[in-house]
C-alpha cells in the first residue's frame, strides 16, 4: 500500500504518551502508533454503523408489529423478567 508522508501537531502530553508507547516497547516509531489509532476509529465507525442498521431494523419490526393491549406495568414486569434476551443477537466486527 502507498504511503502518505503526513507533517502533524500534538500537543506536549500527546507527544508525551506517543513516545512512552514506544519506549515501552508497543511501537517502533510514532508512526505507527498513529496508524494503529487510525485503524482502530475506523473499526469503531463501521461497528457503530452496524449497531444503528441493527437498531434501525429492530425499530422498524417494532413498528410494524402494531401496538399492544399491555398495561405499562405489564410492559415493565415482562421486561424485569428479561423478555427477549434470549433473541439479542450479537453482532461481532469483521
Amino acid at each position: 500500500m502507498a504511503m502518505v508522508k503526513k507533517s502533524i501537531t500534538v500537543t506536549d502530553q500527546q507527544d508525551a504518551w506517543l513516545k512512552s508507547q514506544i519506549s515501552a516497547g508497543h511501537y517502533g516509531n510514532e508512526s505507527e502508533v498513529l496508524r494503529e489509532l487510525i485503524r482502530e476509529r475506523q473499526l469503531r465507525e463501521q461497528e457503530s454503523k452496524k449497531e444503528i442498521e441493527w437498531i434501525r431494523a429492530r425499530l422498524i419490526e417494532g413498528e410494524r408489529s402494531g401496538f399492544t393491549d399491555q398495561t405499562p406495568a405489564e410492559i415493565l414486569q415482562e421486561i424485569k423478567n428479561g423478555l427477549g434476551r434470549d433473541n439479542i443477537e450479537i453482532v461481532e466486527g469483521s
